[in-house]
């Protein structure tokens, strides 16, 4: 069984241990630095880890980041190429489920920030895995848009999420799509169709975790 989480894993890590650890990211702010960083703290410090959803520990969920990206940079990168077995994102039991979508979406975060880069031509089995969790992607990122809107990924399926309104669909490949809802609307290649001020404000609406 082909491991996406892995691959993609593996080839982030490559691409930072290329650029080094000032590089930009898509991410406004962060350099591969941060973003490595952040990984670290996903998988290594679970009692960290709940500021990067939840408001009352982001304070505290910082603090930790910003002390694990003063580690040296080869350290930090091999910590995010070999995750700790015990890790709850991390272990053979939820690597895949958690992970593979993380790592597409920061492994486009490290290319999309480059000049000139191109969508890659993904393997049929990871456009399936990354569409299977553009559902709870949109149900986050949607609920409260008011429009109906219909995601469409063109041999995959189609899904509506919204509060009602005028409908707009958003159509594209499931790792365009996968970017899109979490919030990377700029670097992704989507067609919109809709009424012109609701597709102007789904582009610019706050659509990340």
């Amino acid at each position: 069984m082909p491991r996406y989480a892995r691959s993609e894993r593996e080839a982030l890590v490559d691409l930072m241990q290329t650029l080094g650890p000032d590089a930009p990211t898509v991410n406004e702010g962060w350099s591969t630095r941060d973003l490595a960083a952040h990984l670290v703290l996903r998988e290594r410090r679970p009692d960290a880890a709940g500021g990067i959803l939840l408001p009352p520990l982001r304070g505290y969920g910082e603090r930790v980041r910003l002390r694990i990206a003063a580690r040296p940079w080869p350290l930090l990168l091999d910590q995010v190429r070999r995750p700790p077995a015990w890790s709850p994102v991390s272990n053979p039991l939820t690597d895949e489920l958690a992970n593979t979508l993380e790592f597409f979406i920061h492994h486009e975060d490290v290319r999309r920030a480059r000049p000139g880069w191109l969508p890659r031509d993904l393997a049929a089995g990871l456009n399936k895995a990354l569409w299977k969790r553009c559902g709870g992607l949109a149900r986050l990122a949607l609920r409260r848009f008011p429009a109906d809107v219909f995601v469409q990924a063109p041999g995959y399926g189609e899904l509506s999420v919204g509060r009602g309104g005028e409908p707009v669909r958003v159509v594209g490949a499931p790792g365009e799509l996968a970017l899109f809802l979490s919030g990377r609307q700029r670097v992704s290649r989507v067609q919109i169709d809709g009424p012109p001020a609701q597709a102007e404000r789904l582009r610019g609406s706050d659509l990340g975790m």
